[in-house]
């Protein structure tokens, strides 16, 4: 099992938020960080881990780790 830590950044565009790419980080502190600066330039952003097993392709639950800015429904909770 891979440990991935993650950042997705959102933008308004009309009435819909879009996800612009997931960029990577190397640990936790980092994907928070990232997320953090990356929200004062997008209208919103979360940084998040999730275990892989890249032999079999399985992904784990993400585990959200931080949360900025407006974000859609599903990532509020």
């Amino acid at each position: 099992m891979t440990l991935r830590f993650a950042v997705m950044s959102f933008r308004q565009k009309g009435r819909a938020l879009v996800a612009d790419p997931m960029q990577s980080a190397k640990t936790a502190e980092a994907a928070i960080a990232l997320a953090e600066r990356v929200s004062l330039t997008r209208d919103g952003a979360v940084s998040f881990s999730q275990e892989i097993d890249v032999e079999t392709d399985c992904y784990d639950e993400p585990m959200v780790l931080s949360r900025h800015g407006s974000l859609p429904p599903e990532l509020m909770d």
